[in-house]
């Protein structure tokens, strides 16, 4: 059964293959992938079938064990840092070797070399956003700065590549199979280039949309439709804060004004909004047991293989346990036997955007400050599956790279913006990791994360000692109000960062008096805090509900936490519905069709709560999505891209100025709309959708509606992914599962002695398709269910999967 299983898998991944042949390039070889000795027929195992008693490894300075626990979690005990090191890279690459490369790889822009011409344009932004140029300024730092942690890197890129050396052509992963191509040498390059990815991953900028809106609307009707602060500001460090530092001046140049550009270019992709993550910690106050508690969710898009590889490392000096990332060293959110940490991203305006005017075509000076200085040329030769290899030309300013330009998804042939990015900078976060990992307190906590730039992150901490603490960690520029929000002028050095803001200047807090730390993407600090703090997607519902629920709670255990992050109150319904009952109540003389009294009933009788089975987020969901996309239609105009007003400012808009002019409708002009009449207009079209879905499947609920998705990295691969996933939760809901974004690792550790640990991600260790731990842990994390996560000692070897011995080769 399970050969047939996997047959049938590949058989439909092959079929899919063909049918989309211009999407992934050339087909592979058909003898070779049937071959029954080397093909994918190899691939249909599980690894406790395979498993190695001993394992030789060269450079080694003494054995180092591995126990597999029944989830396929290793355990590695190794008596160095160095050996632990080489050994968590070859025991990666060993269950998650293909997905690692192939991250780095779209990272660096080279997908277009298995997949064909589909990915060429993909491959010419990532190149000219720098990533690859930001790894090699991090990999010139760490040879500068940071010779110990690139020598652990080159130790982990070594037990990568002595798997590759002895990786059998059976044995190669499936995938390398299907789109015919071979795995190359692993390097701290491409660690360095992996920790860009994720930063690529997690920031965003609104800055060409909101040039665009000020182009279009006049900045006051910009900053009326867009406050940079919410009014329900409740934010990651506690509004009473008091800063305890003398902060850097920096003021906005008299007299300076922004250009006055309109911009015809397609913008980079953001974060989804209503989507992100969610961390917290409790004292030991309001917890049952007397110990603080400390819980993670970060929540980015749903993949498989899994984003991350559970994994504990041990040495003499520490055990940690927690969410690896394949390709990158040690633990990224976990614990040990003194601290536990996690993170959520800290949502600031880190990339901004100028307008460059180049001297002539050649593009090899441009303006500044009012002379002509010289660029950079960056040729990036990327090669096309089945096609000639593309040259692209890539100009580098002071600021960062040309990425518009007019070759490039500029239609103004006389465009050319670059980049400043944080990114782009020599930094060691892969140093935090390491460091938190072996921390004991919060003074090594602190010192770790000095290291870390970017992306800008929330780190939640947690210690046995009893201390909480939350601090916002990033290198974030030193910007006067309003800097960066618009398209700036490369010419004028007025429009340059003044510096960055001191890390110990960031904001941070420690054993707040309300007794717990939390964040959720919010906005990070209260108007008291010294810096200009912007970005165009703070998260305002999620960490109210958190806060609240945290606020209330006494006498708390790791249940209490495991139920909170899988939480499903729909924050913003629950604020926008009772008003836009209320304006369909308010008209006495309408009268109902059958379809909008069953539509109307459902809304009514809906407790909020975004639960799997119900109906009432199906009927909210298509009513807010008609009326939010009427109320700010009139902003769509001259092809130019924008942005609309998210949904808290929104909602405020309909519930406090149900009669502003922003609600007419200037296409009728003898009529003034109001938001009554944008209610009653969009209940009307969402009661027929309602009804519609109703009619063609009466089964279908909310799981069903939303159908969460978890899709294999590349995309084309369906068979490879698990479609319609069983679960509740949504966007801006604290258990935040939308149709492909969600919790992708849920942990809650209780600091006690012995501390008590649970865990869980949405996939399974196995990064092979084949195995039965390649999905395994998506059924239990679809419930809210949680792995026993505690820390185990090497003397557990009996009473687990399977066991391996590294040893070092002679």
């Amino acid at each position: 059964m399970k050969y047939f299983g996997f047959l049938l898998v590949f058989l439909i991944s092959l079929v899919l293959a063909v049918g989309l042949s211009v999407n992934l390039g050339q087909i592979p070889p058909l003898g070779y992938l049937l071959d029954p000795s080397h093909g994918f027929w190899q691939n249909s195992y599980s690894e406790d079938d395979l498993a190695q008693q001993e394992i030789m490894l060269v450079g080694l300075e003494a054995p180092v064990e591995v126990i597999y626990d029944e989830a396929l979690i290793p355990h590695l005990f190794a008596e160095n840092q160095r050996d632990l090191m080489k050994a968590q890279g070859y025991i990666t690459a060993k269950h998650r070797l293909w997905q690692m490369e192939f991250q780095t790889r779209a990272a660096a822009g080279r997908v277009a070399e298995v997949v064909g011409p589909v990915a060429l344009d993909f491959d010419r932004m990532q190149r000219r956003k720098g990533l690859g140029y930001g790894a090699e300024m991090g990999l010139q730092y760490l040879k500068e700065n940071e010779p110990e942690a690139l020598s652990l890197i080159e130790a982990y890129a070594d037990g990568v590549n002595q798997y590759i050396n002895q990786l059998s052509l059976a044995a190669l992963p499936v995938e390398y199979k299907l789109l015919d191509y071979r795995p190359e040498a692993w390097t701290p390059y491409k660690t360095l280039l992996l920790l860009k990815y994720m930063a690529d991953m997690l920031v965003g900028d609104k800055d060409l949309e909101y040039t665009n809106l000020r182009y279009l609307l006049g900045e006051t009707q910009v900053n009326k439709l867009f406050p940079e602060m919410p009014e329900d500001n409740d934010p990651v460090i506690q509004m009473d804060q008091v800063w305890d530092f003398i902060p850097l001046k920096v003021q906005k140049p008299e007299g300076l004004v922004y250009p006055d550009f309109s911009i015809l270019a397609e913008p980079l992709p953001s974060p989804e909004e209503g989507v992100g993550s969610n961390n917290w910690a409790v004292s030991g106050s309001k917890t049952k047991n007397g110990h603080p508690i400390l819980a993670n969710d970060p929540h980015l898009g749903l993949n498989l293989p899994s984003l991350w590889y559970a994994m504990q490392l041990s040495s003499p000096e520490y055990s940690v346990k927690g969410a690896t990332l394949p390709g990158a060293l040690g633990v990224i959110s976990g614990f040990n036997q003194n601290i536990a940490w996690g993170v959520t991203n800290a949502t600031r305006d880190v990339r901004d955007w100028y307008a460059i005017q180049f001297k002539d075509s050649k593009r090899l000076e441009y303006r500044y400050n009012d002379q002509w200085i010289q660029s950079t040329v960056r040729v990036e030769t990327i090669e096309v599956k089945g096609s000639v290899t593309f040259q692209d030309t890539v100009i580098y300013t002071h600021y960062g790279p040309v990425v518009y330009d007019k070759s490039f998804k500029a239609k103004d042939p006389k465009a050319n913006f670059a980049l400043k990015w944080t990114a782009h900078e020599g930094s060691n976060e892969q140093g935090t990791f390491l460091e938190l990992n072996r921390a004991t307190n919060h003074k090594d906590y602190l010192e770790a994360l000095a290291h870390f730039s970017s992306p800008g992150q929330n780190f939640v901490f947690a210690s046995v000692e009893g201390d909480i603490a939350m601090k916002v960690q990033g290198k974030f520029p030193l910007k006067w109000p309003k800097q960066g929000k618009y398209l700036m002028d490369g010419n004028n050095p007025a429009f340059e960062w003044a510096g960055y803001i001191p890390s110990d200047q960031n904001p941070a807090t420690l054993n707040p008096e309300r007794g717990f730390v939390s964040s959720a993407n919010q906005y990070s600090v209260g108007p008291s805090y010294p810096y200009y703090v912007f970005d165009d997607s703070f998260e305002e519902y999620r960490n109210r509900r958190i806060n609240s629920q945290l606020a209330s709670m006494e006498a708390i255990e790791v249940e209490d936490m495991k139920r909170l992050q899988f939480d499903d109150y729909n924050l913003h319904a629950a604020e926008a519905l009772p008003v836009m009952l209320e304006m369909i109540a308010a008209d006495s003389t309408r009268e109902y069709s059958e379809a909008e009294t069953a539509f109307l009933d459902t809304l009514q009788r809906w407790d909020y709560y975004a639960d799997p089975d119900q109906n009432g987020p199906i009927a909210f969901d298509l009513w807010w999505s008609v009326l939010k996309e009427g109320v700010w239609k009139y902003l769509d105009q001259e092809g130019l891209p924008i942005i609309h007003p998210d949904n808290y400012q929104t909602t405020r808009f309909i519930r406090d100025y149900p009669q502003d002019s922003l609600f007419d409708d200037t296409s009728t002009p003898q009529v003034f709309e109001s938001a009554k009449d944008h209610i009653a207009s969009s209940f009307v079209i969402a009661a027929q959708q309602y009804d519609s879905i109703r009619q063609s499947n009466p089964e279908m609920d909310w799981a069903k509606f939303k159908h969460t998705s978890i899709n294999h990295l590349v995309p084309n691969f369906k068979a490879f992914s698990r479609q319609g996933i069983y679960t509740g939760g949504g966007r801006s809901i604290v258990n935040a599962t939308s149709e492909r974004h969600g919790a992708s690792w849920r942990m809650v550790v209780e600091l006690g002695k012995p501390i008590v640990a649970f865990g869980i991600y949405p996939g399974g260790q196995s990064g092979n398709p084949g195995s039965k731990f390649y999905d395994n842990l998506i059924a239990p994390w679809a419930k809210g269910e949680y792995l026993d996560f505690q820390l185990r000692d090497a003397s557990s070897k009996n009473n687990s999967l399977f066991y391996t011995i590294l040893k070092p080769k002679k």
